[in-house]
Parts: C-alpha cells; structure tokens; sequence
C-alpha cells in the first residue's frame, strides 16, 4: 500500500514561520503552507517546513500504576505500583475525549485527518481505553515534556509508527505552554517534530522492515540478518520500533524479489519464518549496541487490520500463518461503534485476532529472550476492538480505496501512547 497526500497547514496570523531549513530564506508570517507528504514503502515526497506555532494553551511487560487516574480525578503522578496488564481491559464512552482536537495540530497528514476529509461522525473519538485491573494514570502533556527535555523519542518502522508518532506529536503540541515553538521536517527516512523550548525531539525513522532491502544485480533483496543503518538510531533515549505490515504483501505490493538468510539467497520464504528470523537480527542488535542505562526500548505490537474475509481466504491465510491484511469489502466502512467493548467479551477479538496469534508469539518469544530490557505495546487485542477508527473512505485527496489499516487522527493511536506513557512512569 502506498498512498500520497498534500496537505495544507492553515497558519492564523499569529502565528510566524522563520528561515526554510532547506533554502535559509525567510518565509512570511501567517497565510498557508502546502506540505507534501506520501506514505510509502519507498520514497515520501520530500518537503521542509520550519514553524513557530501559537496556539491559545492548552505481565512482565505489562506493568501500570495502581493509584490517581483519568477517571478520579487526580494527578498523573503514581501514588502506589502495582503490576498489572495494561492491555486486557474496556473502551469506556468519555465525552471530555479526544485528547487535543487535529485540526489544531500542524503534523497531521490528510491520510489520518478524517475529520477534515469529510467523516461525519465523531463517536469513534469519544473512548478511553479502561485496564480490567488497574488505573490508567492521565495523560499529563506537560511531565512529558519536562520529563524528556533535552532528549529525543525516535520511533523506527512502518507508517503504523507514523501513525503513533504523529499523535503523540499532537499530543504534546497541545500540553504544551503557549506560545508553542515547535519546528516540523519531514523527509525519507526521516522526519522529526522538534519542541524547540523543551529541547525535546520526536523523530520518525522510516523503515519498512527494521532489516535491508538491498538493490543488487538479481534484483531488490530483503536480507535477514543485515542492519546496515540501525547506528542511526542509537542517538535517541527512547526507542519505538514496529514492523509486520509489509511482511505479508505478494505480487506487485511486494517490494522485494528475493530473500537471504546467511549466505542462502531464496525467491520465497514462508513469512512468520522471515520476520521470526529479521526480528531475531533485530533483537541481537539491541541486545549487543543499544546501552539500556541511557535508552528505554519499546516494541509496538501488532496493529491488526479490519477487512472483509471470505471463508477461504480465512483458511488460506491460516495456512500462510499471514495477518487479516486482504482486500476486499471494506468491513470497517461506515462503522461508528466499537466491536465490542471488552477484551474479554465473547469472541475473543475475531478472526483477525486469532489470525495475528501466531505472529504475536514470535513478537513474545524474541522479546523474552533478550537480555537488554524491552517493553512490548502488546496493542493487538485492544486495537481490534476498533472497527470504528480507521479512515476508511476519508483519507483525503488522492486517496483511493479503502484504508481499515491505519487509524485515524486524533484517535486509537492516543491510547497506545497514554498506556506507553504509564509503562515510563511504571519504570521511572
């Protein structure tokens, strides 16, 4: 899937745009700014924007904080720990969500701006997301920033991690003191939201597979065990990685035409096997060249997809041991409710959860094994819920087909970041 979007920033006069960090000239103060933006396994149109914004103020890895909370009333600070599982709980309707309103937000993409792409409803804003056994401490903005000053928050994968880091990006912007300077660049492979009186930096690394994908002489090659560009990311304090998305596409979505393992080169490989075998190298790396005493890790677990499925491409994907990514009808279009509204309701999250579950135990597996300390958004059971919160047909301009992939903005991936919020205070 690969999809591109202008998008245009409304500026209200207040606020001001100072030197293009591509060309040093200066750009005027208020008016429109056109950002490009694509979202794509290779290449994002390139476009730098530099702005001032003003805005009127604002199990063992599954740990939270027992004590004050969304619903109490109380501050975001802990008042007693607890071990819990974040990730087995309820969506509870709260009318004072979402967190922060997108169209206030600079960074939002047409692609996740459903809203502004003609959505009608705006139920699907209006849940917080409610632990079985514990409480989900606020979201507080503000101690993030002050926690995080002077450091940098890469998330390094798909555009499923554009997705996250986009809305914490809005998160932020919007606890943040006004006036609000924030500078915002946008590229391939990377783009970053920088909050300019925090010294805080919110970088998006684009990789499709955490492993290369190499141009050589047969052809384009995904090599299991190469990372030639993770000393990239060794910079940043707080590491997010993802990938899956991409692990399933065959035919002409497939952006590979061979894989290596060692020294063997093959034309297929059975895929649970390829990313068990990338997300090992993956793990190695980290446990060999990432130094925990400065950089916390997390792994975003499996986004699940919410499309029609016919009986036999049911079974055909089980056999494939491949996620419920499959065109078709488009089972998310016109859905303005929940699936339901627990975890642990009947049906235990459907056939695409089921589906995910062998993935999911690789995600596990590698992640247990590791002797650097990994946190896991074990994000799968609680995001399938969701058949409200895709785009579907609001993914803006030049945007065709259905997208039950992606979430939109503000939305779903609000939660994901107020749970990894608390998993960062649980280990403080």
């Amino acid at each position: 899937m690969c999809f591109k979007t202008k998008q245009s920033i409304h500026v209200d006069r207040s606020l001001y745009i100072y030197n293009d960090a591509a060309t040093g000239a200066a750009v005027t103060p208020a008016g429109q700014i056109k950002l490009n933006m694509a979202i794509c396994h290779a290449s994002w149109v390139l476009t730098v924007v530099v702005v001032v914004v003003v805005v009127a103020g604002a199990a063992p890895h599954h740990l939270l904080v027992r004590g004050a909370s969304d619903d109490d009333g109380g501050p975001s600070s802990p008042s007693a720990l607890a071990g819990c599982d974040l990730f087995r709980g309820r969506w509870v309707a709260d009318k004072s969500y979402p967190l922060y309103d997108a169209s206030t937000c600079p960074f939002v993409p047409d692609v996740f701006d459903c809203r502004r792409n003609g959505r009608p409803d705006d139920a699907y804003l209006k849940f917080r997301w409610s632990p079985a056994n514990c409480r989900l401490p606020r979201f507080d903005g503000a101690d993030f920033l002050r926690r995080w000053r002077g450091k940098t928050v890469m998330f390094v994968g798909d555009s499923l991690s554009m997705n996250q880091w986009v809305s914490l990006a809005c998160m932020l912007h919007a606890a943040a003191a006004a006036p609000v300077r924030a500078t915002f660049t946008s590229g391939e492979p990377v783009s970053s939201v920088r909050f300019e009186d925090y010294d805080l930096s919110l970088v998006l690394y684009h990789t499709t597979f955490l492993v290369d994908v190499v141009q050589e002489d047969i052809g384009r090659v995904l090599k299991l065990d190469s990372m030639q560009n993770a000393s990239e990311w060794l910079a940043a304090h707080l590491l997010v990685f993802n990938t899956w998305h991409w692990w399933t596409y065959r035919g002409a979505s497939q952006v590979w035409d061979y894989v290596q393992d060692g020294n063997s080169t093959y034309r297929d490989m059975d895929r649970l096997t390829a990313f068990s075998k990338a997300l090992s190298t993956w793990a190695r790396w980290v446990d060999a060249d990432v130094d925990a005493s400065k950089t916390r890790v997390f792994y975003q677990g499996i986004s699940p997809s919410h499309y029609d499925m016919s009986k036999q491409q049911q079974e055909s994907q089980a056999a494939g041991m491949a996620p419920g990514l499959v065109g078709g009808g488009g089972s998310c279009l016109k859905q303005t409710r929940p699936l339901q509204e627990a975890t642990d309701a009947a049906g235990g999250g459907g056939t695409t959860t089921s589906l995910l579950a062998p993935v999911q135990a690789v995600v596990r597996g590698v992640i247990d094994a590791m002797t650097a300390p990994v946190s896991l958004l074990d994000i799968t059971a609680m995001s399938q819920l969701r058949i409200d919160a895709h785009p579907s047909v609001y993914g803006g301009p030049g945007r065709d087909g259905m997208d039950c992939t992606h979430w939109c903005i503000a939305g779903l991936p609000d939660a994901w970041n107020h749970i990894m919020y608390a998993m960062l205070l649980q280990q403080t």
